[in-house]
């Protein structure tokens, strides 16, 4: 198989896959890494991270950040105040994305984006996953209730301001459900810290 050949089926590759793909999987797919590496040295391929390649001629991405963490780290669940810009619940602009790991769980290395790690157990680490689509790749996001709860568990961190602004815009939204909050409060064990602030916007 000549090089313009090869290029071709490991482009079709990249197609099948939705665009962006991690190094053992192209490998995987019986592309030859010469053909992988002439593919991004030819502009073919943008370079996301360490090891994770997108076709150049893909829209650019909406949220490269996310999309990058999506793929590398699928295990992991955007959390905190990453979350809460996830879901419009802040005006804070997280400079780095904030993630949850289980327990005992590897950490990623990641060159970009900066990551902010935590590591949860049990279920505060399972309930409450949503998955969205972004940039065509799955991304793991807690969902807003279960965002806030763990804002308030993670309150001397974040400082409370967060905590309580998010609560107050999640309480405007659409989505807002009393017993969720309290649902998920439970799980984080924060349902005496939050329920005197739930009682005086409700």
């Amino acid at each position: 198989m000549n090089e313009q050949s090869s290029i071709e089926r490991a482009l079709e590759v990249f197609r099948r896959a939705g665009g962006i793909l991690r190094t053992h999987q192209v490998l995987a797919a019986g592309v030859h890494p010469r053909t992988l590496y002439a593919m991004r040295d030819t502009g073919l391929l943008d370079r996301l991270g360490r090891g994770l390649y997108r076709l150049a001629d893909m829209p650019p991405l909406g949220n490269p950040d996310l999309a990058t963490v999506a793929a590398t780290v699928p295990h992991g669940v955007v959390c905190l105040v990453s979350a809460l810009s996830f879901h419009e619940l802040t005006t804070q602009i997280p400079h780095e994305v904030y993630l949850a790991l289980r327990r005992g769980v590897e950490p990623p290395r990641l060159e970009h984006p900066p990551l902010r790690l935590f590591w949860f157990t049990g279920a505060m680490f399972t309930e409450g996953i949503e998955r969205h689509r972004v940039d065509g790749l799955t991304l793991q996001v807690y969902s807003p209730a279960k965002t806030v709860a763990d804002c308030f568990r993670y309150r001397n961190k974040l400082g409370l301001d967060v905590a309580l602004e998010a609560l107050r815009l999640y309480r405007e939204g659409s989505s807002f459900a009393v017993e969720d909050i309290l649902y998920y409060a439970n799980i984080c064990r924060v349902e005496t810290v939050i329920r005197p602030y739930l009682e005086a916007l409700v």
